[in-house]
């Protein structure tokens, strides 16, 4: 399994249409949210996911400043639920803090993360700064990631 690392353009016709397949069946089927998945944002997003042959295994979009926040952000995070317990969603998301780092020289990201997950962000040094809120109807905080300087 490889991870990859593409802008919009960058992507076959293949890995895009299996990462929408993916979001969709986490998002909208399993999550059940009716929402807009195809939102524009794509177009201007870096691409992290991991594929298993012509499956895709886990993803997550990075948005430059001004897209989603003030903030660079981090969204869409999804792990194929056949593959979740191996600690991908870690690992998939500590590339993308390093990358976000080492690459665009950012020391803070912003995310709406589920509620469900803010113990999984904690521990990736993410700290609530709202009030939870709804979002497509799925209970939802923003949380701040500031890396100290070197």
């Amino acid at each position: 399994m490889n991870w990859n690392l593409k802008k919009f353009n960058e992507m076959t016709t293949e890995e895009l249409y299996e990462i929408l397949k993916l979001r969709n069946e986490i998002f909208v089927v399993e999550q059940q949210c009716a929402y807009q998945d195809c939102d524009d944002k794509d177009k201007k997003a870096l691409h992290l996911f991991l594929q298993d042959k012509d499956e895709i295994t886990a993803y997550l979009r990075i948005l430059e400043k001004g897209v989603s926040y003030n903030e660079i952000s981090i969204g869409r995070v999804v792990v194929n639920k056949n593959y979740r317990g191996k600690g991908l969603a870690k690992e998939m998301m500590l590339a993308a803090l390093k990358y976000i780092d080492e690459n665009l020289h950012e020391r803070e990201i912003r995310i709406s993360a589920q509620a469900y997950l803010l113990k999984f962000y904690k521990s990736l040094g993410f700290h609530e700064v709202s009030e939870q809120y709804l979002e497509d109807n799925i209970p939802h905080v923003e949380m701040l990631f500031k890396k100290s300087p070197k």
